[in-house]
Formats: structure tokens, C-alpha cells, sequence
């Protein structure tokens, strides 16, 4: 520690408390976050304590959302300036979303730029041990999982939290002691944040059944972080294990589903996160969804909020981003098949059509000379017409394959031929006068089937487009 700008052995003590938490190196530089209370006071004199007033820098940001921001903004001009620190200060105008998640973001973002402007190695808040108590409630109250409660983690890429061990009381105590400038912000104390109301309903309550809550909180919340660092590695052994690469985003199907219920959900979420590239909440719900889907033979899709899915099929389970960010709610139904947008095509008899990727050719002739196979088809002429048309499956469509004995809807039909999913709408089908004659790779309808009484035979092939 250096020597101190401020002579307080409130704010000494603070100092050793953060230089004790291992976040901050005092050879480093970095930027604090400022808000104008009193925890990012103390965070703002400690870290100046233990790197010097030439290595930190302080951002404030203003909302100018209510009628006292500036009162902030002065109280942060103000420790600064007693500080000997450099001050920036930005605007940002937010949007009409969510509030706060706009504001925090903003803040963020500032002080990144800030930061890559300086060359600095950390931003640091002032969140205390209290914060991680109502945050921990509050996620509990509205979120499943453990993935939830490991907000406000002490480091967090660039992000460090410091005050960790701290409790926002004491901050207030501290910054009287030495006083450092601050400001109290009214919208605090209304109750119409769901923080503000665990603040001042919930969190006192607790206090009465246990002295220790706030503690207690604090330490569940290093344990879990503890064990998800060990958890991660293990995933990572496991997935290693079946021959996923460090960088993969896919696996086969087979090998999760042959892990233990905790792993399965654990290795899937590692996968997700991989191709979203931020956290996913991926739930036991979810993974289980994903896992049913994975063991049938037409596979399906997961979506997963965000432009995120989980796509099986052939034996896979795949994450991917759809490019569609917010389009789709988040849940476990299975995503419209891909494809089903393909405009119909009508194909002369003889003649030939693009569908898709896929070009058709129909030929008339008077003897067999094709032989069928999953690309040909052999059909009645007669029966056919003159005219196809060529389109992409639509529910509701029926078909008597060839050798069935019966009707079969094309969904069944595409799930007992183990199509995939995501390839039915690009399957191309055949249709005459509003019947399927030809699911093109898949089946024939006895209805258009070749008989002693034929006059004429009709070969459709199926290829993919040049």
C-alpha cells in the first residue's frame, strides 16, 4: 500500500481488505465505477490506496432520469477531486426496454471504452456483500437454477468487485469516517423495484429468523462459484472423453444420453454456451427436451431463446445460432421444419422443374427402361396427367406407399423413414390433381402405381441442382 491521499485508518483497513482479495495487482492500473454513494466511494479511496491516484480512474454515468441526478454527479466530482483522480463522465440516452438492464449495460459499456481508452488492466465496482444477498433472493425468487445465483462474481473478465467481504452498512460508516463525499439516491427506498423491496421487506425478516443472513449469503455464493470452476473443468474431461474437441458445439447423441442426469444437463449447457458465447439457462427441463428429441429417429429442434437452438437429428445434437435473435420465444417445442416457405412449382408432363435445391425431370415412355431407386420413381402416366405440381409437405398430407396396404400422414411417414427434421420442408413432393404421387427419396403412392394395364410409363427423377 501507498502512502495514502486520504490519512483515514478506516479507509487503510479497507485497503488491506481489498489488497487481501488477490483482485487487484498494486502494479495495475484500471477504472471505478462512480455512482455518487457510498460503496463506490470506498471502493474508489481503497483502490486508490493500494495502486496510487496515477493508476485509477473514475467513470460516473448519467441517466438524467431523475430530478437529483446531478446531485450524483457532484457528490462523484467531488470525491475525485479529494481523491486526486481523474473523473469522466458520460450521458447515455437509453431506450424504452427494461429500465434498469438498459442502464446497467450503458454503465458497462463506459466504462469498457474507458478502460480500452487508458490502456488499464480492470473495472471495478463498488457491489458488497449485501448486494450479493439481495441478488442471490432476487434470482431465487424469479429464476430456476444455480447458473442464476452466480451473478455479481468477484471477477468477471474484466470486472472485479472488490467489496465482496464488505457490507453496504459498513461502506456507509466508513465513507462518514473519512469523509468521502456521497449521495444517497431516493429511488432507493420505493418500493417499485423488486431489489428495493427485498432491500427493505425481505432481507429484515430474514435477519430476525438469522443475525447472519446477509454472511451466510455471501458465503453460499463463493461456494457455488467454487464449484461451478470445479464442475467446468469436469465437463470438459467429460466431454473430451467422447471425443468432443475444446472448440465443438456438437455431439453425438448416444454418448450424452449415456451420461448421469447432472453431467448430460452440464455437458449440453457447455455445448449451448459455446455457440452463444455468453451464458446459457439451459435448465433440467430443457435437457431433458433436448435428450428426448435426441433418442427418436426424426430428431427435432429446441429453441432456446436468443437466436439460440438445439437441432437433433442423425444421431447429433448440435447448437446454433438461427440468426434470428428474439424472434422466437424461449421454450421446447420444435421449431416449424426449415424449408416449409418454398414456393410450389408446377412441371409439365414431360418436362422439368427447380424445387429448392433440387431439380425434377419427367420423362414419357412406352417401355421400363428406368430403374427405380430412391431418386426415380416410376409412375402410371396416365394416372399422372399432363400437369404436376411440385411443392414442400404440408400437415395434414396423406399417402398410400407403395406395398403399405394403407394411408399414412407424410409426418409419420417422414419419422418411420428416420428423415430429419430439419429436411422434411425441403423434401420435394409430388403431387397430381391435389394427391401425393411421389414423396421424392421416400415413397410412392399405390395410387400412381405401374399395372398390367398401363399405356404409358412415367419416370420422375429427383437431383440436386447445379
Amino acid at each position: 500500500m501507498i502512502a495514502p491521499v486520504i490519512s483515514s485508518p478506516a479507509i487503510e483497513a479497507l485497503a488491506e481488505v481489498v489488497e487481501g482479495t488477490g483482485l487487484v495487482d498494486p502494479r495495475s492500473s484500471g477504472v471505478v465505477l462512480v455512482s455518487g454513494g457510498a460503496d463506490s466511494a470506498c471502493a474508489a479511496a481503497a483502490l486508490v490506496a493500494v495502486c496510487g491516484p496515477e493508476s485509477v480512474s473514475g467513470i460516473h454515468v448519467n441517466y438524467g432520469l431523475r430530478l437529483d441526478s446531478d446531485e450524483d454527479e457532484r457528490a462523484a466530482r467531488a470525491l475525485c477531486a479529494k481523491l486526486r483522480i481523474d473523473l469522466h463522465v458520460d450521458r447515455p440516452e437509453l431506450g424504452e426496454g427494461n429500465l434498469q438492464a438498459e442502464a446497467r449495460d450503458a454503465r458497462y459499456a463506459a466504462a469498457e471504452r474507458l478502460r480500452g481508452r487508458l490502456g488499464a488492466e480492470w473495472i471495478a465496482t463498488g457491489h458488497t456483500r449485501t448486494d450479493i444477498a439481495e441478488t442471490m433472493l432476487y434470482r431465487l425468487a424469479v429464476s430456476p437454477g444455480t447458473r442464476p445465483l452466480l451473478g455479481l462474481a468477484p471477477r468477471n473478465g474484466r470486472v472485479i468487485r472488490p467489496l465482496h467481504s464488505v457490507t453496504r452498512a459498513e461502506t456507509r460508516e466508513i465513507a462518514a469516517t473519512a469523509s468521502l463525499p456521497f449521495h444517497d439516491d431516493p429511488s432507493n427506498a420505493t418500493g417499485r423495484y423488486a431489489r428495493n423491496r427485498i432491500r427493505s421487506e425481505v432481507l429484515p425478516v430474514l435477519a430476525e429468523v438469522g443475525s447472519e443472513v446477509e454472511r451466510n449469503l455471501a458465503a453460499t455464493h463463493a461456494e457455488l462459484h467454487e464449484e461451478a470452476e470445479l464442475l467446468s473443468g469436469l465437463v470438459g474431461d467429460a466431454l473430451d472423453a467422447v471425443g468432443v474437441a475444446p472448440e465443438a458445439v456438437e455431439v453425438d447423441a448416444a454418448s450424452v444420453l449415456s451420461m448421469g442426469s447432472g453431467m448430460r444437463r452440464l455437458a449440453l449447457r457447455e455445448l449451448a454456451e459455446r455457440a452463444a458465447m455468453r451464458a446459457v439457462p439451459l435448465n433440467r427441463s430443457r435437457a431433458a427436451a433436448i435428450c428426448r428429441l435426441a433418442a427418436k429417429p426424426e430428431g427435432g429442434v429446441v429453441e432456446l431463446g436468443g437466436g439460440l437452438e438445439a437441432r437433433c437429428e442423425s444421431g447429433r445434437i448440435r447448437f446454433g445460432m438461427t440468426g434470428a435473435s428474439g424472434a422466437a420465444a424461449p421454450g421446447t417445442s420444435a421449431r416449424p421444419d426449415a424449408g416449409d416457405d418454398l414456393a410450389p412449382v408446377r412441371m409439365d408432363v414431360p418436362g422439368r422443374a427447380r424445387f429448392g435445391d433440387w431439380e425434377l425431370i419427367v420423362e414419357i415412355c412406352r417401355d421400363l427402361d428406368a430403374v427405380p431407386g430412391p431418386d426415380v420413381a416410376t409412375l402410371d402416366a396416365a394416372a399422372l396427367g399432363s400437369q404436376l405440381e411440385v411443392r414442400a409437405w404440408r400437415s395434414g398430407d396423406r399417402i398410400r406407399p407403395l406395398g403399405l396396404g394403407g394411408s399414412k400422414s407424410l409426418q409419420d411417414l417422414f419419422t418411420d423413414r428416420g428423415v430429419p427434421r430439419s429436411e422434411r420442408g425441403r423434401v420435394p413432393v409430388v403431387t397430381a390433381g391435389g394427391r401425393v404421387a411421389w414423396v421424392a427419396g421416400v415413397a410412392v403412392s399405390e395410387e400412381f402405381r405401374l399395372g398390367e394395364r398401363s399405356s404409358g410409363v412415367a419416370v420422375i427423377r429427383a437431383r440436386p441442382a447445379a
